[in-house]
């Protein structure tokens, strides 16, 4: 399972064995899966957007400079972590440890700065408790926030295999798919950033 196919000889490393081609799809269905439940969470938050019983009003509390902050970190940790890919593929051990211990940098900037707002708004009068729409507030951007988290934890444990193997085939499907869930929790942000600061703070919903 692990042997390198002659048929994928030009193929992306990640691609050139069979054991990597067969992780990376089964990644992709698991993906389908993490796109189902923010999805759920979207649709819970929309349902509930403006039920706050009363309290505190989330353009009271919104803070778009810390906001902007978190989404410059995130989206720039997207663009480190894609030269990362690239530097695995060049077959640079150096480039890939490097421009990752970047990414994860950034991330836990970012969620440093999530858990800062986070008890910021729980002293203002706003907790998971406060009301339906501060309740999915919370979950829907502690969900992906706990997701940053252990992605950084797993690639921080990549991180140890690449400095103990180099780059196999293994490895590599591993830094490979471990980039395609760092992208797809920036894709998540970009939809939080827009449906509950942008559209939140103009009123629109």
């Amino acid at each position: 399972m692990g042997h390198n196919d002659s048929s994928y000889a030009n193929a992306p490393l990640e691609y050139q064995s069979e054991t990597g081609r067969l992780n990376i799809l089964g990644f992709w269905i698991f993906l389908g899966a993490e796109i189902v439940l923010f999805s759920t969470l979207f649709a819970t938050y929309f349902v509930l957007h403006g039920r706050t019983a009363g309290g505190v009003l989330p353009a009271e509390l919104f803070d778009m400079k810390l906001v902007l902050i978190m989404t410059f970190l995130l989206l720039v940790s997207s663009f480190t972590c894609g030269i990362a890919v690239h530097e695995m593929r060049r077959g640079s051990t150096k480039g890939v440890v490097i421009w990752t211990i970047l990414t994860l940098l950034l991330g836990a900037g970012f969620v440093g700065f999530e858990i800062f707002e986070f008890f910021h708004y729980v002293h203002e009068g706003a907790s998971i408790h406060t009301s339906a729409y501060w309740s999915a507030f919370f979950v829907l951007l502690g969900t992906h926030g706990l997701h940053v988290s252990i992605g950084i934890f797993w690639i921080t444990g990549i991180l140890f295999q690449i400095k103990k193997r180099g780059l196999t085939p293994q490895t590599v499907a591993k830094i490979f798919i471990s980039s395609l869930y760092w992208h797809f929790l920036d894709v998540v942000w970009i939809f939080i950033f827009t449906a509950v600061y942008l559209i939140g703070l103009g009123g629109l919903l």
